[in-house]
């Protein structure tokens, strides 16, 4: 009850924050749909920068498990980094598409109000049919970004397991024991690139049509 109850809290500030600030940039002459527009990329950026995180982060791996000598110490820490980065990586992506949710929910309200203000049937009509494309190219848009997160958690609980194992492991015969993940990990990170790259080429597309 207490988690939820915080958790409550949390969801409430954070609303509470992006009110405030799609307010600011709408006093400053910024329409929501050019908020959004802004924002899309701003999460398109942040998958592609944590696509490069997650590659890199598996050619660190790679390396590990191909360890023939060396301090082990080093090789903990470098893998290590590599997973703080990418959690921090997919911590962001996470963040821009909740901003993109937030304004789009925004956009699509105000757009539905402003549809009984017409006078003109024909501009209301073309109005409405617009609003309707708009909206189902953005669920696509939506879907693959939440796909492309979702797919995210995977490769983080195995690179977790990884670096919690060898953190008490120090030692050779650990590390050849990490040889029997690497197809898994190989396969997690692909399946990963593969749907943040659907989710690029949705947005690159929507942020195209909206301009």
């Amino acid at each position: 009850m207490k988690n939820l109850l915080i958790a409550c809290l949390l969801m409430v500030t954070l609303t509470g924050c992006e009110t405030v600030k799609l307010g600011a940039l709408e006093q400053l002459g910024y329409e929501k749909r050019d908020v959004l527009v802004g924002r899309i990329e701003k999460a398109r950026d942040a998958q592609l920068d944590a696509k490069e995180q997650f590659e890199n982060a598996l050619q660190e791996f790679q390396s590990v498990v191909k360890f023939d000598g060396g301090e082990l110490e080093k090789t903990y820490n470098r893998l290590s980094d590599q997973y703080d980065a990418s959690k921090e990586a997919a911590e962001d992506v996470s963040e821009r598409i909740d901003s993109v949710e937030y304004v789009a929910e925004k956009l699509f309200d105000e757009w539905r109000e402003e549809l009984e203000q017409y006078s003109n049937a024909d501009f209301k009509r073309k109005s409405q049919k617009q609003l309707y494309e708009t909206r189902r190219q953005y669920s696509g848009l939506i879907s693959a970004m939440r796909k492309a997160e979702s797919s995210i958690q995977p490769v983080l609980t195995v690179f977790n397991d990884q670096v919690l194992f060898l953190k008490h492991n120090l030692n050779a015969r650990a590390i050849a024991s990490l040889k029997g993940e690497l197809s898994t990990i190989e396969s997690n990170v692909g399946n990963l690139i593969a749907e943040m790259n659907k989710s690029i080429s949705e947005a690159n597309e929507f942020i195209s049509t909206m301009r």
